[in-house]
């Protein structure tokens, strides 16, 4: 079957596979390096660097449904765009005190643990390497949580898991979706009012602004999210189920290094042996889903 989303020239599907892949997971890290580069180096507020990321991305995805799609109908649902809306407003929240890659590793750790919890609720089975694969990685959030002299902020600490159990709403109630090109971009749409309302509040108590900031949130929208996710999309066809989760166990990595590069960040001990035990265990569960 054509892939309608994103047509790129390569020698093989594997290699334009592998090509799109990798371009999606340094655009998702990307999202964590360019939020906490706006609240460092640049200066814009937390509410309105949401707007931002959230039109433009917005707009970014609408570009390509017209010229992709041609017609047809943007789907989505409100309840998929609250979930998306707080995702990215706690995400945005966070990264004013939390490091790029502790962030994005704890992000990823409440996804995963949203999303097994969910299933366990549901009734799925697990097998005993996937227990030990969730509790090694509950270990590893404990540790990176836990408190020290390279603990991460309490109230970053715990908008960052909210923003992961909010994106893990939000890909369980994308499952089985047709279209999520068009159902992200209807998604989309649907947060800017929510973005719009926050935004008002942050003007009234504390809105900060200025061209690099705005440049930081356009890109993360626009580039970051929006592109990323079609080419994300695009890729998906290429991959089975459980190469889709095990790749994205790449992000954090990325992004730790994207931080270590960007904004000078260190890369701890502590962030180190939480990443082994929160990724391997996240890897751990994945692989043993696909023998069970």
């Amino acid at each position: 079957m054509k892939n309608t989303y994103l047509e790129l020239p390569s020698h093989s599907p594997a290699s334009r596979t592998i090509a799109l892949t990798t371009v999606a997971m340094v655009a998702f890290a990307a999202n964590s390096v360019l939020c906490r580069l706006a609240f460092t180096s640049a200066s814009i507020d937390p509410a309105t660097f949401t707007l931002v990321r959230l039109s433009s991305g917005t707009a970014m995805l609408w570009i390509i449904w017209l010229v992709i799609k041609r017609g047809g109908q943007v789907r989505g649902s409100w309840s998929a765009a609250m979930a998306l809306f707080v995702y990215a407003s706690a995400f945005s929240f966070a990264y004013i005190s939390l490091p790029a890659g502790a962030g994005a590793l704890l992000l990823f750790g409440a996804v995963q643990a949203t999303m097994v919890m969910t299933g366990l609720v549901r009734g799925e089975r697990q097998t005993l390497a996937q227990w030990f694969g969730f509790v090694l990685a509950l270990v590893g959030l404990a540790a990176l949580l836990a408190p020290g002299v390279s603990a991460s902020p309490v109230m970053g600490a715990f908008l960052m898991l909210v923003a992961g159990v909010a994106w893990g709403a939000y890909s369980l109630l994308g499952r089985g979706i047709v279209d999520p090109l068009g159902a992200t971009a209807g998604n989309f749409l649907r947060t800017l009012p929510m973005a719009v309302a926050l935004c008002i509040v942050a003007v009234i108590f504390s809105a900060k602004l200025s061209v690099s900031g705005l440049i930081c949130a356009a890109l993360s929208g626009a580039v970051a999210s929006g592109l990323g996710y079609t080419i994300w999309y695009a890729a998906i066809p290429g991959l089975t189920p459980t190469q889709g989760a095990s790749v994205q166990l790449s992000v954090p990595v990325i992004t730790a290094l994207g931080g270590a590069l960007v904004l000078g960040e260190g890369i701890t001990v502590r962030l180190t042996a939480s990443s082994l035990a929160i990724l391997g265990g996240i890897g751990l569960v994945i692989a043993s889903k696909r023998n069970a």
